[in-house]
């Protein structure tokens, strides 16, 4: 049996992204990094809008897209899982969404002048904090 499991995500009113993507940017790492599991089922859309006080709408949309993109499955009458893991990506589209962010990293980061051993050192850790079952 499905574990219903609370979807504790957090809304910024300041952040430069719409709702919808801070939604289905969380719900992705939460996913990526094992904090939801596939068969766990996620809070209806009245009641994550109603945690979260925002249009139902919004967050039908966040999961319609997670769903489109194969992170959840929609089941009958029984509501929205996480889907079973599978390459979401081509090689080659992964491969390029990691050369853009590296990219926008490197020159994100430069500029503040750090030395490029620590910055290794902090991204590494942030990685073990995130995601401690898929690297260890």
């Amino acid at each position: 049996m499905a574990r219903i499991r609370p979807l504790t995500l957090q809304i910024t009113t300041g952040d430069p992204r719409p709702i919808i993507k801070q939604i289905t940017d969380a719900v992705r790492m939460k996913i990526a990094t094992g904090e939801l599991e596939p068969g766990d089922q996620l809070p209806s859309v009245r009641g994550l809008a109603q945690q979260l006080t925002i249009n139902p709408n919004t967050v039908a949309k966040a999961y319609a897209e997670l769903s489109t993109e194969g992170w959840l499955e929609s089941r009958q009458g029984m509501g929205l899982y996480v889907a079973p893991p599978r390459q979401r990506l081509s090689n080659d589209e992964r491969e390029r969404r990691l050369s853009d962010a590296i990219d926008r990293f490197v020159h994100d980061v430069i500029p503040l002048g750090f030395a490029p051993d620590e910055v290794q050192a902090r991204v590494a850790d942030e990685f073990r904090q995130l995601v401690p079952r898929k690297i260890a």
